[in-house]
């Protein structure tokens, strides 16, 4: 969330700052809940301190015997006004956090203004699109002719949007993950997290998800957990109330999961094949930074998703997403898209985000710095490392021959025991 002084003392910056968003959103609610705090936290100073006084006098009052007993009237129903603006601040306090936890981060000023993804900022593309002396196929029909991808008895397990992978598919989706971990903690230098798939309301509220995207959740019925969206998720509240030491950040850690999503996106050809499922899985990285170095890190936690692209041979382009396109939590984000032939276009396998403290304020997460011993709040990042089912995708579509076989990434080979394609 944003930090409530910052809205208190320079309200129009931040007011200007999420107009960029396109947003509508008035900060005149949660000024006029704060000025009001603020009042009655000075009435109830001012109350305290003349208890503390009266009672002061009261011994020396007796010992003068004198009597107390309507001064002792007077600061019992002093003591009962105390409690009640008490529970009124304490109720304000609920209201300003209510309303501050559906306020969006404040985009970084240096990016560009927009309002959709066709104002998104190509920064860079690597590879060339193969040319195809054939007509290529979606890598839906290559899966079900392959025999490796079953749609239609996933929807009968479950419904639209499954998706279920069979024989070397189910081999090579597995090698990918093994891929995209070992990549990461070998070359990249993170600890391997193997999460809980479900998390509590505390840690979807800590990394935004929670109230506004409450309608794209799966919620057990029977308990108040959610099924994760996406590792970082739990991986980001792993330090949720918690301080860290400046001499251990950056911290960065990785993590395989299952993510679930309810709205699983538009209607269109994205809902065919693994593009878009309720269900998908997808190994995510996730970085722990000081506020200095936080867009530093941000340039390496994307090249490090480059890097898996450029291992698989997969063609692709960075993009810069404008002010519009920004997700709730984010101060800037990078997408990396990916070739895809059947589609004759770029497709979403990546994002990494910058989200500043707006994260760490949620989820209570600071660090301890080593020089003057203060505690601050720590900075965010995360990014796909990448999304799993669209990398499968992607290497069907990009690796398909006439013959109807795919070949097998060079780098994966290791992983497949040495096979070479994927034949009928």
């Amino acid at each position: 969330m944003l930090d409530i002084k910052r809205i208190r003392y320079y309200p129009e910056e931040v007011e200007s700052l999420l107009k960029r968003r396109n947003s509508n959103l008035s900060l005149g609610c949660v000024l006029k809940l704060d000025s009001e705090r603020r009042k009655k936290l000075v009435e109830s100073e001012n109350m305290k301190s003349e208890q503390n006084k009266v009672s002061r006098q009261i011994p020396a009052m007796k010992k003068q015997g004198m009597d107390v007993s309507d001064t002792l009237e007077e600061m019992k129903d002093l003591a009962d006004r105390i409690k009640i603006i008490g529970d009124e601040i304490k109720s304000l306090d609920k209201k300003i956090e209510e309303e501050l936890l559906k306020i969006p981060n404040v985009p970084n000023p240096q990016i560009a203004v927009g309002k959709t993804d066709a104002d998104n900022r190509e920064v860079r593309r690597w590879g060339e699109p193969r040319n195809f002396d054939f007509e290529p196929m979606a890598h839906w029909d290559i899966g079900t002719k392959l025999n490796i991808l079953d749609f239609e008895r996933a929807v009968k397990i479950t419904g639209p949007r499954f998706s279920m992978f069979k024989g070397i598919g189910a081999r090579l989706e597995r090698s990918i993950i093994s891929y995209m971990l070992d990549k990461h903690t070998t070359d990249h230098g993170f600890t391997e997290i193997a999460p809980p798939f479900m998390v509590n309301k505390e840690s979807m509220i800590g990394t935004g998800q929670l109230p506004k995207f409450e309608d794209d959740m799966f919620k057990l019925s029977n308990k108040d957990y959610y099924l994760i969206p996406t590792a970082e998720v739990p991986v980001t509240n792993i330090y949720r109330d918690e301080v860290l030491d400046e001499t251990k950040l950056p911290l960065y850690m990785t993590a395989y999961t299952p993510c679930f999503r309810a709205e699983a996106g538009s209607a269109g050809r994205d809902t065919r094949g693994l593009i878009r499922n309720h269900q998908f899985d997808k190994v995510e990285m996730v970085m722990f930074s000081t506020p200095e170095d936080s867009y530093s890190q941000l340039e390496i936690l994307t090249s490090f998703a480059e890097e898996i692209l450029k291992g698989l041979n997969l063609p692709y382009r960075v993009v810069e997403l404008c002010t519009g396109d920004l997700g709730f939590s984010s101060a800037k984000t990078y997408d990396l898209e990916v070739w895809m032939p059947s589609y004759r276009r770029y497709v979403e396998i990546s994002s990494c985000s910058n989200f500043g403290d707006f994260q760490a304020r949620r989820a209570n997460i600071r660090y301890r710095r080593s020089d003057n011993k203060k505690v601050e709040y720590i900075h965010t990042l995360n990014g796909s490392g990448l999304a799993v089912g669209r990398t499968f995708a992607a290497i069907l579509e990009n690796y398909q021959n006439e013959d109807g076989t795919v070949t097998i990434p060079e780098d994966l080979k290791p992983y497949m025991r040495g096979m070479e394609k994927i034949t009928p």
